[in-house]
């Protein structure tokens, strides 16, 4: 197999998010059935060589290590665990070192059987004739059928694993961290809003695995580490689905605030008009980044903000400045000349986004699992151009006005964030706590 992947003279790769698995290909035209053919195998019909599985199992290791060690990777991690408490998107996202060694090619092999069902699968493919993706997807995958249920061992084994455990923590929420006072924190903070009567999984059928919905929850959580060069502030509220018609106005609030790092070569594109860079990196030199982001999924989102500042910097002033830009959308007009040109961002990124085909495959086959159907970039570009300003503030106070639900706030570092209740209480921000 190794030989024929070399011989498409391209790239073939796998993935995985929270909501997916993909398996990807980019090669000459020439070489489309071969590729199907492999990836059809890979997925089909896998070996899970012990010696592979030894060699995955240490890259795992090493991979988690990085990434918890690493505040903006591990802070998104802690993010989600907090605002999806015990439930689907708030399950680590890698799995927990304790685990790895218990994950075998049997177990592998079931969950394959049972997860790769024909109606969970989408084949998208960008720069070959339709019919040449039909005639293949059908030549390799047309036999496939919906299992019967998953033998009880392996279920068996999942809730016996599970059971040591009263939730999957993510990594850095493990005895195995080197840092004892950062576990006894976080631990301590985590058994105080989880119990196994929260957790929808006490039935780990795979009906009742693929239909849960994810529930937000919210919180607050302080990840004491002393010795950073910067101290870290995340602040999120649940944000509309990817169905929902609102995402377009929510994707337009996110570009209009905007930001980044407080070093810019400038240039076209890079934001520096936005209100994070016009309104704080341009006025806190004590703020090293400071941007906006969001999370996007099926039936939920998350909205927010985050900030990097110097440790001299007080975690309150932080936190009001970030609170202050978001009573900003709910109590004022935004421009007009500041609406269009964020609008115009969101859609030339959109555009030139488009210009990858693996981007624009990948695009195709998560609108499908999502949509049934492919939306366009015109079509997503008209909907930009009809949100107006009252649209911001309509859905600004949808998300993180008074009847909002209430916010996820992340801190690291030495200073708590004890005091962001009152912070947003101050400038109307969330619901009164």
């Amino acid at each position: 197999m190794s030989t024929e992947i070399d011989s498409l003279g391209g790239q073939m790769f796998a993935s995985s998010s929270r909501e997916t698995i993909m398996y990807q290909s980019s090669h000459f035209h020439h070489g489309t059935p071969l590729a199907v053919s492999i990836l059809a195998d890979t997925i089909l019909n896998p070996l899970f060589l012990a010696e592979e599985l030894e060699t995955q199992r240490e890259a795992a290791r090493y991979e988690v290590r990085e990434l918890n060690s690493k505040p903006e990777t591990m802070l998104p991690e802690a993010l989600h665990f907090m605002a999806y408490q015990g439930n689907t998107l708030g399950n680590p996202a890698l799995c927990p070192d304790e685990r790895i060694d218990l994950i075998d090619g049997d177990m592998l092999r079931a969950w394959t059987r049972e997860w790769f069902r024909p109606e969970r699968i989408v084949i998208a493919g960008a720069g070959m004739p339709h019919e040449e993706l039909v005639e293949l997807a059908e030549k390799h995958f047309g036999h496939l059928k919906s299992p019967a249920a998953l033998s009880p061992s392996l279920y068996s084994t999942i809730a016996s694993n599970a059971s040591q455990s009263r939730v999957i923590l993510p990594q850095f929420l493990q005895n195995a961290h080197p840092r004892p006072s950062l576990y006894k924190s976080l631990a301590t903070a985590a058994s105080s809003i989880l119990s196994p009567s929260l957790s929808p999984y006490s039935d780990a059928s795979f009906d009742a695995l693929s239909s849960a919905k994810a529930h937000y929850s919210g919180g607050s959580l302080h990840v004491p580490a002393a010795g950073l060069d910067f101290e870290h502030a995340y602040v999120a509220f649940e944000g509309v689905s990817i169905r929902d018609a609102d995402i377009y106005p929510m994707a337009v609030i996110q570009m209009l605030l905007g930001g980044g790092g407080s070093f810019s070569s400038g240039g076209p594109g890079k934001g520096m008009y936005t209100r994070l860079y016009t309104h704080v990196l341009n006025h806190y030199h004590t703020i090293d980044h400071c941007a906006s982001f969001h999370h996007i999924y099926a039936d939920t989102s998350l909205l927010g903000l985050f900030a990097s500042f110097t440790p001299d910097e007080s975690m309150r002033k932080v936190l009001a400045i970030l609170a202050h830009q978001l009573s900003l959308l709910l109590y004022e007009k935004v421009p007009a000349v500041e609406l269009g040109r964020a609008k115009k961002q969101l859609q030339s990124s959109l555009a030139m986004s488009m210009e990858s085909r693996s981007v624009e495959v990948e695009d195709l086959g998560r609108q499908i699992l999502v949509h049934g159907r492919k939306v366009g970039a015109l079509e997503m570009a008209q909907k930009v151009d009809a949100v107006t300003a009252e649209d911001l503030q309509r859905v600004a106070h949808k998300l993180f006005g008074e009847n909002a639900k209430p916010p996820t706030v992340i801190g690291m570092g030495a200073q708590d964030i004890d005091i962001w209740p009152e912070v947003f209480k101050t400038y109307g921000v969330g619901p009164s706590i």
